[in-house]
Formats: C-alpha cells, structure tokens, sequence
C-alpha cells in the first residue's frame, strides 16, 4: 500500500501521529475483516465540523459580499458527498484507502459515499494532529480555486439546505437527522433516516451513505410541506 504519510511529507507537512492519520483511510470493512479496534467513522464527524469552519471562514469574506442564502448554498455545494469525493479522487487520496477485501472487489475504492467520508476523516484526523494550517495546506488546492468563481460552482440538488431554509423561516424550530436503521452487508449497506422538527418526524429516506439518506429525507419532508 502506498503510505500518506510521505504524501504529507511532499506537501511540507510532518505528522506526529502516524496511527492517527492512517486510521482515517481505514473503512469498516477493513476494521471489521482485520479485527482492527478504529475505523475511520469517529475522525468523519471531526472532520464535517472542520470542513463547515473552514469553508463559511472562506465564504464570508467574499467580495462582494454574499446574502445568508446565497452563502449556506455555496458551502452545501462546496461540502456537498459528490464534491467531497471528487476533492479525494483529485488528491489521488482514494489509493491509501483500507478496504475489506469484499468492498475491494466490488468497486468501495470508487465509491463516492467511501471517497467522502473518507476525505471528511482524513481532514479531522489532519486537524487533531496538525491544526487548521495543515487543514488549509490541502483545501486550498481542491477548494479555495473555485471561491475564485463562486457563480460557477455546479448547482446541486441539496434538499436539506433547502428544507433548513423552509423551516428556518421561524427560527425557533430545530431540524435533527435521526439513524432509524442500517441494513445489507458492509460493501452493499443501505441506511435509513428520518428528519425531525421540533420532535415530529418530516420525512424518512433511504440511501447507501447516511447523507445520502438524509438528502432523501429532507427531499420526502420538502416536497410534503410545499404540496
């Protein structure tokens, strides 16, 4: 296997916890086959929260200057599962990646759903051992040339920026996403999630990824409210 961390070394970044960086390249297949303690899945939700610091930073300061909306849209695009995949294909990143040999066979190492959280995890376990400015070393390269152009950036079908913004109307109610249940193997699982406001389930969706299944909920709880 090809070792990150000599891909970090060639971008001026030494890391201190080796463990910790190559535990973000490790699926669950992988940690399931080899009776590995970590997979990469606890770095993925450090990694979401520094990807959502690290692109409003970026977006704010924009000129001119971007609406609320305009502003939530760009960064759901920017963080969006396909973009995030295709920063990690971009990087070469989805060669390190530790699959179980099931997940190998049957095409996990071009997966978009594995790609991006794998990118998410890679930038948490890089944060936790390098701080923002290692963070910054990489997302400069994949992100920061299309804030360049933010009228440019491709236009998705992002449901839960746009339900958040239909409830958010009274910015009293809160929106959650709620894992209602996981099934199937793990190269072929298939997530289900139910969106709730304010303690009342919106919508249930289904998908390969959990954010593939929270856009479906958030699609499902859109379109019933603007019947």
């Amino acid at each position: 296997m090809k070792d990150i961390i000599l891909w970090l070394k060639k971008r001026g970044i030494k890391v201190r916890n080796t463990d910790l960086i190559h535990q973000a390249f490790m699926h669950s297949s992988y940690a399931n086959e080899h009776k590995a303690f970590n997979d990469n899945e606890r770095l993925e939700f450090m990694g979401d929260a520094v990807l959502q610091l690290w692109s409003s930073e970026h977006i704010f300061p924009l000129d001119p200057p971007l609406s609320e909306g305009r502003m939530t849209r760009l960064r759901a695009q920017l963080v969006c599962e396909k973009a995030l995949a295709g920063y990690g294909r971009q990087l070469k990143l989805n060669e390190y990646l530790l699959l179980g040999s099931g997940e190998e066979k049957t095409g996990g190492r071009n997966k978009d759903a594995i790609i991006a959280d794998m990118f998410e995890a890679f930038l948490g376990a890089l944060y936790l051992d390098q701080g923002m400015k290692a963070v910054d070393n990489i997302l400069d390269e994949v992100v920061t040339p299309q804030l360049q152009h933010p009228d440019d950036v491709r236009t998705i079908q992002d449901y839960k920026t746009r339900f958040q913004e239909y409830v958010q109307t009274d910015n009293r109610r809160t929106v959650r996403y709620e894992l209602v249940s996981e099934s199937g193997p793990s190269n072929s699982p298939t997530f289900v999630m139910n969106v709730i406001v304010d303690d009342l389930v919106m919508g249930t969706g289904s998908g390969s990824s959990k954010k593939q299944a929270e856009q479906n909920a958030a699609k499902n709880a859109f379109e019933k409210l603007v019947r």
